[in-house]
């Protein structure tokens, strides 16, 4: 039982290892976002808004790692794609609700952000073939990939470096119907909607 058990993980390539690497980075802000609304260690907020460049670093490096070994695998790609939704997407709004965006409105808007992110990944994995090239290789995203998420939180951390979070967060908030909106969340809707954009094509590297 304990040889199956581990058999899955002698089977990973190096490029994999760095993708699980990903999903750490993502999964610690997300932790970090939960402490910070727990005792209000702002530095904590900090460490985990740092954790996501540190992601992306990851990313971009299984994908040159995977080339340059030569090694890609159905396996690899579903792996890179769930990373990528927590370091990408679920960290963001996390971090984004730690902020201070927690009316209904921004619920709803930060929900609307990951779903957008889920749905790009699926969808690039599903049309990746039709995508490619003579040479095999994918040559342009449609719509922007979920990393560009990263901007996202480098704004965030900018906020919380200048303590413009909370109560303090850009743009304030406004009461809409029963529930509030800070302004603020519409960068997360923007996001999404580039991400599932059909008409958007960008080069890929």
């Amino acid at each position: 039982m304990k040889q199956r058990h581990f058999s899955m993980f002698r089977d990973f390539h190096l490029a994999d290892w760095f993708t699980l690497a990903n999903a750490f980075c993502g999964t610690g802000a997300i932790f970090a976002a939960m402490r910070y609304l727990q005792d209000g260690d702002r530095g904590m907020l900090l460490l985990g808004m740092a954790l996501i460049p540190l992601a992306f670093a990851f990313d971009a490096l299984d994908g040159r790692i995977a080339r340059w070994r030569q090694v890609s695998s159905t396996l690899g790609r579903e792996l890179d794609s769930l990373a990528d939704v927590i370091s990408f997407g679920v960290a963001p709004a996390a971090l984004g609700y730690a902020c201070g965006m927690q009316g209904g409105w921004d619920w709803l808007v930060l929900s609307y952000f990951v779903g957008c992110g889920v749905s790009r990944l699926a969808r690039y994995n599903v049309t990746a073939e039709q995508l490619s090239g003579d040479e095999g290789k994918v040559t342009h995203f449609e719509g922007t990939p979920i990393p560009t998420s990263v901007l996202i939180v480098g704004l965030l951390a900018l906020a919380a470096w200048s303590a413009n979070i909370g109560e303090a967060l850009w743009g304030g908030r406004l009461q809409l119907g029963p529930w509030q909106l800070h302004p603020l969340v519409l960068v997360y809707a923007l996001s999404g909607s580039l991400m599932v954009s059909r008409t958007l094509r960008i080069p890929k590297p």
